[in-house]
């Protein structure tokens, strides 16, 4: 056993005896600029392990970063990055007694500890976006049901794990193996109400950058975002990110699941607020989405003065390979920050030589490498899911 394997468990190990504690609310509110309805949220700075976070829910906490704060760094904090539950979850973990279970379709069911699982394979790092599927619901016009989230439920973090298909490899995959499901240690607070469970087809299962993760950027997950174990799928949508990992179960058919078969979804085709019967689709890759950080919509600029704006992209489920300032009448490239890896934030920045104006509807555009971009228009879809429209500003030259 390495020395840094060693030293990694050490850290899981140390986090086990924290125990989470009831947050206070602060009183500084924020303005998230929701069309469709209130748009004042507050700040809880004391959360266990967080800064400064727009609070959206308390129990289960969801928890937003604010804009300005995601857009300083490719890698986001651990006391930065947002936090999303759909369930109440254990505010403390026996690591000792801890086990994962994996059986449905394999050759032998097993029961894995944690030090079995952190030795199951070579140890595995990978950057990459966590972003909320309905990240930017609150800005859907109409107004959709759900979470009014801004644009910060996202973040960039650098993941330590060991690759699912190893841990896989414990049970051993049965013939007719079809899709690999997890739950975690969250459960629902009533009886009746579905658990989150959620599964994916076998070959991103078996991908080399799909992590069972317990570090986060360099440090043990915390509570918060999933202590001890977690699912890391890299370009797909965070409601795969299971956490808290308790069961895998690898599954010959279809998944029936609720938040497979029945949430999560997309529709198929184009639609209008109007429609209502259309066949969907489950959530899955993400598109590519660019934001400016550096100014908020109505910010004054000094006229006759040149400007710089930045900001952060993603390319989502792959690299990203442009981002473009655009408004009326004109485009101009955007220059990208250090390249963290296909599935990172990528910073950008883009100088204006003179404001001469008003920046009346300025946004950003991202591409991937696979030819994906940003569309001028909103793909509307009633749960204001996969959000990834160019979004606009608007700066006061005086």
């Amino acid at each position: 056993m390495s020395e840094s394997r060693i030293t990694r468990r050490a850290l899981i190990a140390g986090a086990g005896g924290a125990a989470l504690a009831a947050p206070a609310i602060g009183q500084k509110l924020v303005d998230l600029g929701l069309p469709g309805g209130p748009s004042l949220r507050p700040l809880a700075p004391a959360f266990p392990g967080k800064d400064a976070m727009i609070v959206q829910r308390i129990r289960p906490p969801l928890l937003e970063t604010p804009l300005g704060v995601l857009g300083e760094s490719a890698i986001t904090l651990n006391e930065h990055f947002f936090v999303r539950w759909n369930w109440d979850f254990p505010t403390a973990i026996n690591v000792a007694n801890y086990r994962v279970a994996v059986g449905g379709a394999v050759k032998q069911a097993v029961e894995l500890s944690l030090d079995d699982i952190v030795n199951a394979g070579e140890p595995v790092e990978v950057v990459a976006v966590n972003q909320c599927a309905g990240n930017g619901r609150g800005l859907s016009e109409p107004r959709v049901t759900g979470t009014q989230w801004g644009n910060g439920a996202m973040g960039c973090a650098k993941w330590t794990g060991v690759r699912l298909k190893d841990v896989l490899a414990k049970a051993g995959l049965a013939p007719g193996a079809k899709r690999v499901r997890f739950a975690g240690l969250d459960v629902p607070p009533m009886e009746g109400a579905p658990q989150f469970i959620k599964s994916v087809p076998l070959d991103i299962a078996l991908r080399d950058d799909v992590l069972v993760a317990w570090g986060m950027n360099g440090a043990p997950l915390p509570m918060l975002h999933g202590y001890p174990l977690r699912i890391v799928v890299p370009g797909w949508f965070s409601t795969y990110w299971v956490k808290m990992l308790a069961t895998i179960e690898v599954l010959s058919g279809e998944d029936d699941s609720y938040y497979v078969a029945k949430s999560y979804r997309i529709p198929a085709r184009p639609i209008t607020p109007e429609d209502k019967d259309f066949p969907t689709v489950s959530i899955t890759a993400m598109p590519p989405r660019a934001l400016i950080t550096s100014h908020a919509d109505g910010a004054v600029v000094k006229r006759g003065a040149p400007l710089t704006l930045r900001g952060l992209a993603l390319g989502g489920e792959a690299a990203l390979s442009r981002v473009d300032l655009v408004g009326e009448g004109f485009e101009r490239p955007c220059t990208l920050g250090p390249d963290e890896g296909p599935y990172a934030f990528r910073l950008w920045e883009v100088t204006i030589p003179e404001v001469r104006q008003d920046l009346v509807g300025i946004g950003v555009r991202a591409a991937n490498i696979n030819g994906a971009v940003q569309p001028e228009a909103l793909n509307w879809n009633p749960s204001g899911y996969a959000r990834n429209v160019i979004e606009r500003i608007t700066l006061r030259a005086v």
